[in-house]
């Protein structure tokens, strides 16, 4: 949604990850919350982080050369990266998860994790909401708008700076979902957690085709069913897994640029 409104890859998105993640172990840790609780305020704290990373550094740069965004999306992530280790430290923390996830069910003998089946529930329910904003809201039509023509908006009344921080907030929450569930699977935080997961979110949207919603999901299911499948066919190469992602990414952007689902958009 960012790349498709701002034509930025906000490369910060992983490490709202990692932010979201200690938001939520500090509030069942220090603060003694729920987990339900300290999960839905952490989505609501990193979304707001969302805002301000918009406000405060990409906002000041809207017309500046798209490289100077580029540079400021990747020192905002240095940023958290390296408050992470002063305000944190770098030694890991264990992750709370919930006990009912730790079950298993049983299909034909085939026994499915329920935190498996979490993730896809959680995952299609994010995905049909993200595309019931984009496609039937009246914010959503201005971030489509956007997309294409931002002077034009702008001429059309519509306050493109305010429909740009929902856009980032939205994502930002997203962001937050993902890494909670993240972090149940592999309940391990440390500041710099989010980078892995951040870049293969960036090569599954560039696979789905960049700047698309339903195309960043397909990607990331191909991504996942890549690594799964070939580390199951060929267990001796278990140890390229990350690998196998850049080497997508490489194919990807040699024979098809704009992805499975992406298109051809007007500079």
């Amino acid at each position: 949604m960012v790349y498709g409104v701002l034509r930025l890859i906000n490369f910060a998105h992983g490490d709202l990850l990692m932010v979201s993640a200690y938001i939520a172990f500090f509030g069942i840790i220090m603060f003694h919350l729920p987990w339900i609780a300290a999960f839905i305020i952490s989505i609501i704290l990193t979304g707001c982080l969302g805002i301000l990373i918009d406000r405060g550094a990409y906002k000041p740069l809207r017309n500046s050369p798209r490289i100077s965004a580029l540079i400021t999306a990747i020192g905002v992530s240095f940023l958290l990266e390296n408050l992470g280790i002063v305000l944190i430290g770098g030694r890991p923390k264990s992750f709370y998860a919930p006990g009912f996830l730790d079950g298993l069910l049983t299909v034909m003998k085939v026994q499915i994790p329920f935190l498996s089946i979490c993730v896809f529930i959680v995952t299609a329910i994010c995905l049909l909401g993200v595309m019931l904003v984009v496609r039937r809201s009246r914010v959503g039509m201005a971030m489509r708008a956007l997309s294409r023509d931002v002077e034009t908006v702008r001429l059309m009344g519509i306050d493109a700076d305010r429909v740009i921080s929902f856009t980032f907030c939205l994502g930002s929450s997203l962001a937050a979902v993902g890494g909670i569930l993240w972090c149940i699977k592999y309940p391990a935080l440390e500041p710099f957690m989010g980078v892995i997961p951040g870049l293969k979110a960036f090569i599954a949207a560039v696979l789905g085709g960049i700047g698309s919603v339903p195309g960043a999901a397909l990607g990331g299911l191909i991504l996942g069913l890549a690594e799964i499948l070939i580390v199951a066919v060929t267990p001796e190469w278990s140890g390229y897994r990350d690998a196998i992602a850049f080497v997508i990414l490489i194919l990807i952007l040699l024979t098809r640029p704009t992805g499975i689902m992406g298109e051809e958009l007007p500079d």
